[in-house]
C-alpha cells in the first residue's frame, strides 16, 4: 500500500483541526445568539405590552367618560404583516379590542400579568392597576419569528466559515509546503546517492533537527565509498595484473601448440588456449566495471557522441571474423550531442555490439541504428526471449539460455555507464516488425535547461 506524504498528512490533520474549531466556534455563536436574542424579544414583548396598555386603557377611560365603551373598531395597519398581536380582554375574558391580525376568538393565555407560552406564541399580559374592573392587555409574539431569526443570524455566522475553510486549507497547505521543504531537499539528496554519487550532503540551510541525520548520512556514505574504492582499486588492480601473466601465458601456449604435432596433445593445448582467451575477456570486462562504477561516463562537456558510434561500428566492420555482418543506419538529420565521455559510450557500445554479434543467429546481419531524436537501437536476429531472460541477462555475470561465449557482464557494464549519461537502456524481444531477437535501445534523457 502507498503510504501518504508528511505534507499531505499535516495537511488534512490541520486543516481539519482547524474547521473542528471554527464549526465549534460558529455553534457556540449560535447559542449564545439564540439566548440573546430570546432576551430581546422578551424584552421588547413586555416593553410594547405596557406601554401599549397605557395608550389603550386612556382610551377606554375616555370611551366611558363618553358613553360609548361597547365597542371598539379594529386597528389596521398601514401595510405588512404584524410580528406582535394583541388582545385588549376584561375580567370576564372578552375582547375589547385586538390588533388586525389578532384572532377574534381570546388567546390562550391565562389572565394574569407576566410570560406565558405554548408551542407556537410566547405571550406578555399586562394588567391595569386598582380595585375595579381591571383591563388585560395580551401581546403575542409568534415563536416563527425568533426562529426565522436565528436561522438568519447562524447563516451569518456559518456562511464565513464555510468560505474560511477552502482557504484555511490553501494557507495551512503553503505554509506546511515551505516549512518541509528542508526535508524534501533532504529525501531527494539522499535518493541521488548511488555508487556513482557518494558526495556529502550540505548541511547549510537545514533545520537544527535535520543536522543529526545529515550527520549520520554523511558518515556512512563515508565509510560505504571508502568500502566501494577499496573494492573498485582491488578489482581493477587485479584485472589489470592479471592482463600480463595471461597474455604471456596466451603467447607461450600458442607457441607450444605451432610447436606440437597433430594428435591429444595439441587439441589440450588448444583447450588451454581457449581457457587462457576465456580468462583474457573476463579480466578486460572486469576491468571496464571497474571503470563503470568509478564514474567514467559523467561528463561535463557535450560532446558529439554521433561520431563515437561511427567509429566504434567501423572498428568492428574491420574485424574479418565478422564479415560484414554490422550495418550502421543513421537518420538524416539525426545527432546526439550529451554531456557524456567519449570513452564511457564507446565501451557501452562495444558491450552492447559485441552481445549482439555473439548471442544473434549466426552469420545474419545485425543492424545499428541512430534515429532522429538521438535513440540508439541495436538489432539482432535470433530466438524470442520471454520476460523472465531479459530480466536476467540485466544481472550481472546474467547470462540467458545460450551456449556462446560471455562472461554476463556486457549488459550490466552498458546499464551502468549509461545511467551515468542520463541515459536508460531497454531491452525489447522480439523488436518491432520480427517475429524473433532482440534490440537494445539507448535513449538518452531530454537535455536540462540552461
Amino acid at each position: 500500500m502507498k503510504e501518504g506524504s508528511i505534507t499531505r498528512r499535516l495537511t488534512l490533520a490541520l486543516s481539519g483541526a482547524l474547521a473542528c474549531f471554527w464549526l465549534l466556534a460558529a455553534g457556540l455563536g449560535v447559542m449564545v445568539m439564540q439566548d440573546e436574542f430570546a432576551e430581546i424579544f422578551d424584552s421588547a414583548l413586555q416593553e410594547t405590552a405596557e406601554r401599549l396598555l397605557i395608550l389603550v386603557a386612556d382610551d377606554v377611560d375616555r370611551g366611558d367618560a363618553a358613553g360609548s365603551n361597547a365597542r371598539f373598531e379594529n386597528v389596521v395597519p398601514a401595510s405588512g404583516e404584524e410580528y406582535l398581536t394583541y388582545q385588549l380582554r376584561n375580567d370576564g375574558g372578552a375582547v375589547l379590542l385586538r390588533s388586525h391580525d389578532a384572532p377574534a376568538a381570546p388567546f390562550d393565555a391565562p389572565l394574569r400579568q407576566g410570560f406565558w407560552g405554548d408551542d407556537t406564541h410566547k405571550f406578555y399580559t399586562a394588567v391595569t392597576a386598582g380595585d375595579g374592573d381591571r383591563l388585560y392587555l395580551q401581546v403575542a409574539d409568534a415563536l416563527a419569528n425568533r426562529h426565522e431569526a436565528l436561522i438568519e443570524g447562524a447563516t451569518a455566522l456559518f456562511l464565513p466559515v464555510l468560505l474560511l475553510v477552502p482557504v484555511s486549507i490553501a494557507l495551512v497547505w503553503f505554509i506546511v509546503r515551505r516549512l518541509l521543504a528542508p526535508i524534501d531537499e533532504l529525501r531527494q539528496a539522499i535518493a541521488s546517492k548511488d555508487g556513482g554519487n557518494l558526495a556529502v550532503i550540505a548541511r547549510e540551510g537545514l533545520p537544527q533537527e535535520l543536522l543529526p541525520i545529515v550527520r549520520s548520512v554523511n558518515l556512512l556514505l563515508a565509510r560505504l565509498k571508502a568500502a566501494l574504492d577499496a573494492e573498485r582499486e582491488f578489482t581493477a588492480n587485479s584485472a589489470h595484473e592479471l592482463r600480463t601473466p595471461i597474455a604471456g601465458a596466451l603467447a607461450q601456449t600458442q607457441v607450444l601448440i605451432d610447436e606440437l604435432p597433430a594428435g591429444p596433445k595439441k587439441a589440450r593445448a588448444r583447450q588451454i588456449e581457449a581457457s587462457l582467451l576465456k580468462l583474457g575477456h573476463l579480466a578486460e570486462k572486469l576491468l571496464q566495471l571497474a571503470r563503470a562504477e568509478a564514474g567514467l561516463g559523467t561528463a561535463e562537456t557535450p560532446v558529439d557522441l554521433a561520431r563515437v558510434l561511427e567509429l566504434v561500428v567501423l572498428d568492428f566492420q574491420r574485424d574479418p571474423d565478422e564479415a560484414g555482418r554490422l550495418r550502421l543506419h543513421r537518420t538524416d538529420g539525426a545527432t546526439l550531442r550529451r554531456a557524456a565521455s567519449e570513452d564511457g559510450f564507446a565501451i557501452a557500445l562495444r558491450n552492447l555490439i559485441e552481445n549482439a554479434l555473439v548471442h544473434g543467429t549466426a552469420a545474419a546481419p545485425v543492424d545499428v541504428l541512430l534515429d532522429r531524436d538521438g535513440t540508439v537501437r541495436i538489432v539482432n536476429d535470433g530466438p524470442r526471449l520471454a520476460d523472465w531472460e531479459l530480466d536476467m541477462i540485466r544481472r550481472r555475470f546474467g547470462r540467458g539460455p545460450t551456449a556462446a561465449k560471455g562472461s554476463g557482464l556486457g549488459i550490466s557494464i552498458a546499464e551502468r555507464l549509461l545511467a551515468q549519461m542520463q541515459a536508460r537502456l531497454e531491452l525489447v524481444s522480439p523488436p518491432e516488425g520480427r517475429s524473433g531477437g532482440l534490440e537494445a535501445r539507448i535513449v538518452f534523457d531530454a537535455p536540462r535547461a540552461g
